[in-house]
């Protein structure tokens, strides 16, 4: 920061120039900005098992179960002791009650099972279990072969 004294005699009258220390917040802010974004776009990552037959399904609560044991309701992380209460308030907010559950291919059966008897205790009339849609097998194929 340059300090500027005033030219000619008289009083004293001093200047700060703040454009430096203001360039140096918006660098910080910048920064900080990109690695929330990418810090909430990583915790959330999961990777869907495969099927051949798949429907969008866009009503309902999503309950997001990833590898390292996190839980998401409607993208908010959740404790596993909170889940139930958590449910039933998003269930409460939709029409359809329906649960929406998607898990990491590497969640063990048992996992899911608990989560989905939860999911059904909070008032969960019906449940769903996202996937992707698999790759035809006849598309994959090299020519030729």
């Amino acid at each position: 920061m340059a300090i500027n004294a005033p030219v000619g005699g008289g009083g004293m009258f001093w200047e700060i120039n703040i454009t430096p220390l203001t360039d140096i917040f918006l660098v910080l802010l910048i920064i900080f900005m990109v690695t929330a974004s990418v810090m909430i776009e990583s915790a959330t990552h999961v990777q869907l098992p495969q099927a051949q037959n798949t429907s969008p399904e866009n009503k309902g609560v999503i309950v997001t179960y990833t590898a390292n044991h996190e839980l998401f309701v409607n993208s908010r992380d959740v404790p596993e002791r909170e889940l139930e209460p958590a449910l039933t308030e998003a269930l409460k907010r939709v029409d359809a009650k329906i649960v929406i559950f998607q898990g990491d291919r590497t969640v063990l059966l048992g996992d899911m099972v608990k989560i989905l008897d939860v999911a059904k205790a909070a008032g969960a009339d019906q449940i769903a279990i996202a996937a992707q849609r698999a790759v035809a097998a006849a598309a994959v194929a090299p020519e030729g072969s």
